[in-house]
């Protein structure tokens, strides 16, 4: 629906962003259906606009089953029964319905095919290049900056001060500044502006801090994907969103730290850069075939490559001596009961799986990955009451967390 002005908004309608007072003052969060009374509130303080929610009434029966069964293709790979996975196509239905009443056109098949890449060479091919070839041949020709490495000298010593933490992490300027627009982001919240590392330090915590620096260091490594195969920034959005979502379950659970997990959701396909960069050619030829068939992209990557992303992300990350915590999560995030320990993976797990169905109301292209039944067990939550906040929650946050890192 978007912006409406004062005299066009009507009770029942739903605010699509925070209500701001021209004294900077919030009035009403996004999501608030506004009430007689509250309009009222608006015209008194001289609101002249206000961003609004599409309206689902404005759909036709027509629209409605069109965008049943665009989201129902996403599903079908999942168990339809599973009150997770029914919670989750809610939500992807009302998200999508809510984008095409908004004037968001239902993709057709033809736009969602990758484009032609016909012209870019593999430097492996299947059955010739293993996981750890691909990643000793991707390691030998660039390293990480060197930030990476003394921030990760910091995290493993459980001597070091706040003061050491901060210092080290303000050395590098482009990553300070990321960091500060991070922690004064929605994703933390904080009540007044933070303006040094230090104060940063103290109020996330050394260590949640470092974590933070160490995965935004590890974006950088990624410059050269070429752009005809995959958008950078939409890759990124799925990255930070399954981050989002990571933290948010993590914090249903006793005793985790939600920084490792916004981290271990950021990097959790990181495998896949690495195969858009070495197999170009077999990744696109990966993600067609996922389309074509309706399989999930983990899945098509077997299938035509006999490798997945994840087999490419534990060589890669045993190679870059990452904390061993993080790299648990990101390898094992497809099938976390495989892992001795699998709570923190089937963390990362749900997460991805959300993050895919919040993406199909923006273009997504892949069907959901499957949700493993015992994983989601593990969380002990319920199902619509997290999975909406969560989503509730991120939908506040996206944007701003983004402008942080891009």
């Amino acid at each position: 629906m978007g912006t409406k002005r004062i005299d066009e908004l009507k009770a029942g309608m739903v605010l699509a962003s925070d209500l701001i007072a021209k004294d900077g003052r919030l009035l009403f969060k996004s999501g608030t259906e506004l009430a007689e009374n509250q309009l009222q509130l608006l015209r008194r303080v001289g609101i002249d606009e206000a961003d609004v929610a599409p309206d689902l009434s404005d759909l036709t029966e027509a629209d409605l089953l069109a965008v049943e069964d665009y989201v129902r293709e996403f599903f079908l790979y999942v168990n339809p029964d599973h009150p997770a996975v029914i919670e989750m196509f809610h939500i992807a239905l009302e998200l999508t319905a809510r984008a095409v009443a908004g004037g968001w056109r239902l993709p057709d098949l033809d736009e969602r095919r990758a484009a032609n890449v016909e012209h870019l060479d593999d430097i492996f091919v299947t059955g010739m290049g293993t996981p750890e070839t691909i990643v000793e041949h991707e390691t030998e020709l660039a390293s990480f900056p060197d930030i990476f490495f003394r921030i990760k000298e910091v995290l493993e010593d459980d001597a070091a001060s706040a003061d050491r933490i901060a210092k080290v992490v303000s050395t590098d300027v482009g990553l300070s500044a990321k960091l500060l627009k991070l922690v004064n982001s929605p994703l933390y919240g904080f009540p007044q502006t933070i303006d040094s590392i230090s104060r940063a330090v103290a109020l996330v915590g050394g260590k949640e801090l470092s974590t933070l620096a160490l995965g935004i260091s590890a974006i950088n490594y990624f410059k050269d994907i070429p752009p005809e195969l995959v958008d950078m920034q939409s890759f990124w959005r799925h990255s930070i969103t399954c981050g989002i979502f990571a933290r948010m379950l993590a914090g249903t659970q006793s005793g985790l730290s939600p920084e490792r997990f916004f981290i271990g959701g950021l990097l959790h396909d990181v495998g896949r850069l690495i195969l858009f960069k070495k197999l170009p050619y077999a990744s696109t030829e990966a993600m067609l075939f996922a389309r074509e068939n309706c399989l999930p992209l983990v899945e098509a990557e077997m299938a035509v490559m006999e490798l997945c992303h994840t087999d490419i992300s534990k060589p890669l990350l045993a190679a870059w001596k990452f904390p061993e915590s993080l790299a648990v999560m990101i390898n094992y995030h497809h099938n976390p009961m495989e892992y001795p320990n699998p709570l923190e993976p089937a963390i990362v797990h749900v997460a991805d799986n959300l993050t895919n169905a919040v993406e199909i109301a923006q273009g997504g292209m892949y069907v959901m990955p499957g949700l493993d039944e015992e994983a989601w067990e593990l969380l002990g939550i319920d199902p619509e009451k997290v999975l909406n906040e969560a989503v509730s929650q991120y939908a506040d946050q996206i944007d701003l967390v983004m402008s942080a890192f891009f």
